[in-house]
This record gives structure tokens, C-alpha cells and sequence, in this order.
């Protein structure tokens, strides 16, 4: 999925609702876009047809959303919102959408249905249901990315916590960028006296890497961020964002800081100082902004680390490694949108059913989560794959996604016996356990609303899986019906003798 031109969809589309005096609900844009995007091919408004509707709506949401019938008519609502705005903006002429509008009252009589009909569930809604949406999407679960813990600074002694690996975008990208940074171009007229008597290379990323060293180690005096204090914590600011490698929400940004100098931080003001000088992207709406990195802010960073001595890893690229190489490296962590660009490099350097074939092959036998990175990526995967999946058959461990992949595109595939069914519930529940314990509350409450009956679980013990015990005391202690926890210690109690 292309982040950056749904991010600036729902940017423009909530102005557009603003403007006009139009309630606008974003989140279920963005869903019908990051879906048309992930599955349709779709990368930007244009792209929209009133036959992807009917692929969204009556066959994409069937299968990988969890929604009762009755929200059909929410979603079809943010559909026809999108409609107009897609008029309205120029991105479709007016014969499009009235297309689109016919569309949209046909699926509006027939979506309740198709969100009824388990024969539409693939097996991932079907048994993720009790571990809850983040699951229910397929993505890629990326370790790193969250906002951590930022009741201290972090230390910036090579003895420390390592920084994670990060991937410095191309030389004449980074040079792009550099030519459209305000900073630079004031630089260039003598326009800031903070960086008077700056000597730098005359290349371009030279010159960048020389200014941002100043601007975090040099006696800036406020002339940055317009706080002498928080001028001072530049570089425990940055190091925080370059650990996280992902937005950060304005508000953790301004605590941070706060704690940092003591005294009351302008967050607004300090964030777009430093967006016009080149170092962070601000996202987000007005009401929930976020910062994160620029490129060149990552690039000029680790050069910085790198002349202190100090250890700030290159990550690999995924994309020219092998299927096992791409599942172990998205398991160490990888930033989403690198992620997502990895595996579409990977693929597109493989037939179909050569990916699968090799994602399969590093699957078997691996840990759940590795063999549920592996399936999520077969799942993108086009009826030319049919071969390789039909491999998976053999396997007992991919049997049941083989299957799940096979029906979910109309094709002939066995049924999954009632061993198979407790074998894959207690796989799925397995890849669900990091979420799970990161969020116990959610994973709890989708438990109580979906998840699997007694007399199920009770049957889970005699699952040959590494990881039945683990699930099953998870269930025991997270299912909010006491009748299923008692269930859930029984079965661990007996899956451990």
C-alpha cells in the first residue's frame, strides 16, 4: 500500500468536508482506500471505478472485515461520500459517478448479506474474529514503530540500547529533497545567523550533514526551534524520533520536552521551525498532529552518529534476499512503509508461483508468527500462484492456509477435517499472542464478543502444536466468560501432562 497518497486523500477529503459543511468519516475512507490500494491496484483517486466498489464492498470486505450486516449502511454512506468528492475535486467526471451512485444502491441492498454469509469469510476473518481488527487486516506486524516509554531521554553512550537499523533513502532522492528545504535556500542568501561561519563540503549531501551536525551539537541560542532550552535537547529529540521510526504524536512530543527543559514548550511553533528546516514531516489533522523524520533527517542523523563513533546500522534491503531472508527480516523489524515496499520488490521479481513456492518452503516448520508473515504475503497472490499453493496441501502446518487461499479465489479445494480446524484455531491464536499481550484489554473484549465456543477449546489439548500450552493459558486467563476460562485450564492442564 502507497501510505503517502491515502495520507493525502484523507487530508484533502477532510478540508473538502470542512469547507463545505460535510460530515466526512475518515477512518472508513481510508479503509475503502488502503484496501482498493492493497488488492485493486489502486494508487491514487483516480484509479476508482464504479467496478471497484463492487470488489471492495461485496467481495474485499466480506472477507477480511470483521462488521455485523447492519453496518453496511455506514459503509456504503463513506463510499458515497467519496463519490462526490471524487466529483467534486475533478478526480472523476460527472458520468463516473452517477456510475458509481448506481453502484452503490445496488450494493447497498445486497452488502448486509454478504457481511452475513460465513462462505465469504476467508479464513483469516473466520478465525481471527477473536483476536481483532490489526489481525483481521493481514498486515505486516513490524516489532519496531511504537511509541516508546519516554520518561527518560535516551543515552546516547555507544553502551546503550543500539539503535535500530534504519535504510538511508538513494543519494539523488536525498538531493531531491535537499533542493526544496527552506533552510537551505534561506542558507544560500545569508539569511540565518545561526549557521553564520558554517563550514561545509561543497556537495550537497555534505553541506546538509555539516548543517544538521551543527544544528544538534552547536550553540544555537533558540535561533532553531525559537526555545534556547529546547535547542539544547536537539539531539535527545532526534534520537528519540530516529529510535522510533514512526510519526510521533505532537502531544508525546511536547511531555518529552517538557520534561526535557523544564518549562513550557510551544509544541506547534517548535514542529514547524523544525519542518522548515528540512528535519521533520508533520501528519496527521489538525486536531491529532504527529512528527516524524524526513529522509534526509535519517541520512544526515546516522552520518552524524557514525562520525561520534557510534553504532547506527544500515538495514538490509529485503528485497534481494530469499523468502526466508524476507520473513527474518520483517520479524526483526522494519518500518511499514519499507515493509510494504520490500515485498512488492520481492515479488515483482518472481513469478507468482515461484513466490509462493519459496514462501512456503521457508514457512515449513517455522514458528507461527514467521509462517503467519509468510501466508499474508501468499495471500496477495494471484490465481497463476494455484500451483505452488496446491504444494501447501502436502503440508500439514499450511494445509489449512492452502485451503483458506484456495476457496477465498473460487477454486476446488478439500474441506478441512475437524483436526485440521483445532490445529489452525490454535495457530492463528499462537500468531495473535504478541498482540495479545500487548493489548490484553482488546484481545479480552473481541475474545468475550467472537471467540471460539467451549467445547472447542476443551478439544485444543490434544493439538500437536508447539505453541497449545501458551495459547491455552492465554485463553484461560483472558476469556471473560468464566465457563470458557475453566474450559481453557482444564485443556492446559491436560495438554501439559
Amino acid at each position: 500500500m502507497s501510505i503517502e497518497w491515502v495520507n493525502s486523500a484523507i487530508d484533502d477529503l477532510r478540508a473538502w468536508g470542512r469547507a463545505r459543511g460535510v460530515e466526512v468519516d475518515a477512518d472508513e475512507v481510508r479503509l475503502l482506500c488502503d484496501y482498493a490500494s492493497d488488492y485493486l491496484n489502486v494508487n491514487k483517486l483516480a484509479d476508482f471505478t464504479p467496478a471497484t466498489f463492487d470488489e471492495l464492498l461485496l467481495s474485499i470486505y466480506p472477507r477480511k472485515v470483521i462488521a455485523p450486516p447492519e453496518s453496511a449502511e455506514e459503509t456504503v454512506a463513506a463510499g458515497r461520500t467519496l463519490v462526490r468528492y471524487l466529483q467534486e475535486s475533478g478526480e472523476v467526471g460527472d458520468e463516473t459517478a452517477a456510475a458509481m451512485r448506481e453502484r452503490l444502491a445496488d450494493i447497498e441492498t445486497r452488502m448486509p448479506d454478504a457481511l452475513a454469509d460465513t462462505a465469504n469469510f476467508g479464513m483469516a476473518k473466520s478465525l481471527f474474529s477473536s483476536i481483532g481488527p490489526e489481525s483481521l487486516e493481514q498486515s505486516i506486524a513490524i516489532p519496531s514503530g511504537e511509541v516508546p516509554d519516554l520518561g527518560e531521554a535516551p543515552c546516547d553512550c555507544p553502551g546503550c540500547t543500539p539503535r535500530p537499523a534504519v535504510r538511508p533513502a538513494a543519494p539523488e532522492e536525498l538531493e531531491a529533497e535537499l533542493r526544496g528545504v527552506p533552510l537551505l535556500a534561506a542558507l544560500d542568501r545569508g539569511a540565518v545567523p545561526y549557521l553564520e561561519g558554517l563550514r561545509a563540503p561543497g556537495d550537497p549531501l555534505g553541506r546538509w550533514a555539516a548543517v544538521v551536525a551543527h544544528l544538534m551539537e552547536g550553540d544555537t541560542g533558540g535561533g532553531v526551534t525559537g526555545s534556547a532550552g529546547v535547542d539544547e535537547e536537539l539531539y535527545d529529540l532526534f534520537d528519540m524520533l530516529y529510535r522510533v521510526q514512526a510519526p510521533v504524536p505532537a502531544e508525546v512530543i511536547g511531555e518529552y520536552l517538557e520534561e526535557l527543559v523544564e518549562d513550557e514548550v510551544d509544541v506547534p511553533a517548535v514542529l514547524a521551525r523544525l519542518a522548515w528546516c528540512g528535519l521533520v514531516r508533520l501528519t496527521g489533522d489538525g486536531a491529532h498532529p504527529a512528527a516524524g523524520l524526513t529522509p534526509a533527517a535519517v541520512w544526515a542523523l546516522r552520518e552524524h552518529y557514525l562520525a561520534l563513533g557510534l553504532d547506527a546500522p544500515q538495514a538490509p534491503d529485503l528485497a534481494e534476499a530469499d523468502a526466508r531472508g524476507l520473513i527474518e527480516g520483517l520479524l526483526d523489524g522494519v518500518p511499514a512503509e519499507l515493509a510494504e515496499s520490500d515485498i512488492d520488490r520481492w515479488l515483482a521479481a518472481r513469478s507468482p508461483e515461484e513466490a509462493a513456492a519459496q514462501l512456503f518452503d521457508a514457512a515449513s516448520g517455522a514458528p507461527a508468527v514467521a509462517r503467519g508473515i509468510a501466508v499474508t504475503i501468499v495471500d496477495r497472490l494471484g490465481a497463476g500462484a494455484e500451483p505452488a499453493v496446491r504444494g501447501g496441501l502436502d503440508d500439514p502446518e499450511l494445509r489449512p492456509h492452502a485451503i483458506h487461499w484456495l476457496i477465498s479465489r473460487g477454486l476446488p479445494a478439500p474441506h478441512l477435517t475437524h483436526d485440521e480446524l483445532l490445529w489452525v484455531s490454535v495457530d492463528m491464536l499462537a500468531l495473535a499472542m504478541p498482540h495479545a499481550q500487548e493489548a490484553p484489554e482488546i484481545f479480552a473484549e473481541n475474545m468475550g464478543a467472537s471467540g471460539p465456543p467451549a467445547h472447542l477449546i476443551e478439544e485444543m489439548w490434544q493439538v500437536d502444536h508447539p505453541d497449545v500450552v501458551e495459547v491455552l493459558e492465554l485463553l484461560g486467563r483472558s476469556l471473560p466468560d468464566t465457563t470458557t476460562a475453566k474450559a481453557a485450564r482444564k485443556a492446559r492442564s491436560r495438554a501439559i501432562r
